[in-house]
């Protein structure tokens, strides 16, 4: 019987956690038996009580992992701290193969079969698996309450007695899961809503949700699409009409989220100093990729910045501030993926070498750095 582990997360911050009740049962079901760190569900609101309700054994971090053959983590843990499990066992978690690349190679050292989840390829058979989209969906969510919780204004437009409340302009850089989740939710709060991106396939999907689009027209270079879907760097040319465009713009706005990220790179610099500069007192703007270095000049990881009497706000995990949420949908997308390639007769999933998703995310095997992009 294949024996899953489920450690407690101990990076700074992080709440989540890897599995859930329902994804334990599940797990058991096909004929695992699942093994769950003692306290690795408090901050996401699950006992110990609930994961043994389910079937699972819950202990110390010995235990859990001794004879482990599947290691499931939000983030990648210590390698130092995997011991005991069994030989060439899989550790499947968001392992910041770029951000974290030493660690990759001590992955390797220990003999665990690493496998990155944020690696999963943009596929239609790979979307209910996809770390990225599930926690991004929520991030973007959790970026307009946290600006609209700091803004010192109402965001739907109110008519009252003594007078009228004018709706919040809010602006919506990046048009990605989060941004898109951001519109929504920003509109569903009663904000007027504009978006941008260097994408123009965006363009239908912002309307769609009513929000009106800010596009840089007649400059080459628009279809800023690389591989999978994400945004790639534009030329120089893109970037200054661009620039003109969304200092014209930004200076009316009340609310601005940024969401730009671009896989292996440091995110890419939206809003300038001067740019902030020209918005009102009292704007509010949360950048959701401070963590990679920011969208917004000066923005900090959890830390409220005052700049021009402009709040410049960030997380350095927004997942983790709704765990309970966050840990749900990312214990599916490990579930979803484990049991499409679990082998019934084998009594364990199988990673076949050739398929497109097992190039993409396995990192290690056999004591080696296997992964094209990071060897490149």
């Amino acid at each position: 019987m294949v024996k899953i582990a489920v450690l407690k997360e101990t990076a700074a911050g992080e709440t989540r956690v890897a599995a859930s009740p329902e994804t334990v049962k599940k797990f058991i079901a096909l004929g695992a038996s699942v093994s769950v760190e003692s306290g690795a569900g408090l901050l996401a609101s699950v006992s110990d009580a609930e994961y043994e309700a389910m079937g699972a054994s819950v202990g110390a971090s010995p235990a859990v992992l001794k004879d482990a053959d599947i290691i499931l983590g939000v983030q990648g843990p210590d390698p130092k701290a995997l011991k005991g499990f069994a030989p060439g066992a899989w550790l499947v978690a968001g392992l910041d193969p770029f951000g974290q690349r030493a660690r990759v190679d001590e992955y390797a050292k220990a003999g665990v079969e690493a496998l990155a989840m944020e690696f999963m390829p943009r596929i239609t058979r790979a979307q209910s698996m996809d770390i990225l989209s599930s926690q991004s969906n929520l991030a973007g969510y959790k970026a307009v309450i946290e600006a609209a919780s700091i803004y010192g204004r109402a965001f739907p437009m109110m008519m009252t007695a003594a007078g009228t409340v004018s709706a919040a302009k809010a602006f919506i850089m990046g048009v990605g899961v989060a941004g898109l989740q951001a519109i929504a939710t920003a509109r569903r709060l009663g904000a007027q809503v504009s978006a941008t991106d260097v994408r123009s396939a965006t363009k239908e999907q912002i309307e769609s949700l009513g929000a009106k689009a800010i596009f840089v027209e007649n400059v080459a270079g628009i279809e800023g699409e690389g591989a999978g879907g994400y945004a790639t760097e534009m030329s120089d040319e893109y970037k200054a009409a661009q620039a003109e465009l969304v200092s014209s713009h930004i200076a009316k706005q009340d609310i601005v989220i940024t969401t730009a990220l671009i896989p292996g790179r440091p995110a890419p610099r939206l809003i300038s100093d001067a740019q902030i500069a020209s918005m009102k007192p009292g704007s509010v703007i949360f950048d959701l990729a401070v963590a990679q270095g920011g969208n917004v000049e000066g923005s900090k990881p959890d830390e409220v910045v005052v700049k021009h009497g402009v709040k410049i706000i960030g997380y350095a995990n927004t997942p983790a501030h709704l765990a309970a949420d966050t840990s749900a949908l990312f214990s599916r997308n490990l579930f979803n993926f484990l049991s499409a390639f679990w082998d019934k007769e084998a009594g364990e999933p199988v990673l076949p070498d050739d398929d497109e998703i097992t190039a993409a995310i396995r990192l290690t095997k056999d004591g080696k750095v296997v992964n094209e992009r990071l060897l490149a």
